[in-house]
């Protein structure tokens, strides 16, 4: 336990560098230190290693064999230390595995999309994206950036906003042709609502009634666990669902889909944020580079080109 309180790379610096400038006084100019640090410091190591590693006079220093030896090893350990502190410092270039967990309707409709750019630009990172709608522990599952839709719970994590989205109900024309278009929210009673199975899903939707907010029951036959899945079930005529315009306002645009209860809606939207570990601010350039490209490229009103065959 003691060696570890010992600093060795920095006793090591400090009689290369004596042997390099062939004497304690320049050498303490060079490290900023006195002589008698730098003597007292070389001391302390030739004790601690049991050994003489300088001979000295009164003109000049001569290693000993010992000497000879450690300087040799100790010149290779400190380059080895600055190669091992050049490869992850974060003014290096981006490279390496860079593991992304996205919500899947954001990572269908803006990260994959987007990758390509990315990774043009960034030729020595390797994405590795995984999309899920589940909300995992960057940690454990050894993420290092998270793209998160919804509110934000406190934690230790850096967060980055992307932007936010308002939520509207809809449902294809097919739907509504065979089951009516409800014109209240009390009128959802006598439709399929399609809902969410993951843990934090409520089983609500939120209206504005004479100015009051309040909250009507939203059931039906499937309960899912993805908005992209839900999108889908919706284009093909299965039931309403409640969904963020970032992932449905083409449909919209398109036809696909129509807006219901628009004079009810509460107005709320879905915050999109990037969430990351950091510490004290230092950052891998590869994370970096990502959130920096995310914040600069991404716009929930303006979806890039999708990936999908027109």
């Amino acid at each position: 336990m003691a060696r570890l309180e010992i600093n060795r790379s920095g006793e090591m610096e400090v009689f290369v560098r004596v042997v390099e400038q062939g004497g304690f006084s320049t050498a303490a100019r060079t490290l900023r230190m006195t002589p008698s640090a730098v003597s007292k410091l070389v001391a302390r190591l030739e004790a601690r290693l049991g050994t003489r590693l300088l001979n000295r006079s009164t003109r000049k220093l001569l290693l000993t064999a010992e000497g000879e030896a450690f300087h040799a090893r100790a010149v290779r350990v400190l380059s080895d230390l600055d190669e091992a502190e050049r490869s992850v410092a974060t003014c290096a270039i981006p490279r390496g595995v860079l593991r992304v967990n996205s919500a899947v309707p954001f990572g269908l409709h803006y990260l994959l999309p987007l990758v390509p750019r990315f990774t043009a630009a960034h030729p020595e990172v390797t994405l590795d994206v995984v999309l899920t709608d589940q909300v995992i522990d960057l940690m454990s599952e050894r993420a290092d950036v998270a793209i998160r839709i919804g509110p934000m719970r406190p934690s230790q994590l850096m967060v980055r906003k992307l932007g936010e989205s308002r939520m509207a109900l809809v449902a294809s024309p097919a739907y509504l042709t065979r089951r009516g278009t409800p014109e209240t929210p009390d009128a959802l009673d006598g439709h399929n609502c399609i809902g969410f199975n993951f843990a934090r899903y409520c089983d609500e939707w939120p209206f504005v009634l004479d100015g009051e907010r309040l909250n009507r029951p939203a059931r039906g036959d499937v309960l899912i666990g993805d908005g992209e899945s839900a999108r889908r079930l919706v284009l093909a005529g299965q039931g309403i669902a409640r969904l963020s315009h970032f992932h449905i306002g083409r449909d919209i645009a398109a036809g696909r889909l129509l807006p219901l209860l628009e004079a009810y809606n509460p107005g709320d939207v879905e915050a999109i944020h990037a969430v990351y570990v950091g510490h004290g601010g230092r950052l891998p350039a590869r994370v970096r580079a990502f959130i920096d490209f995310l914040a600069a490229t991404v716009e929930l009103g303006n979806p890039p080109p999708s990936l999908e065959a027109p």
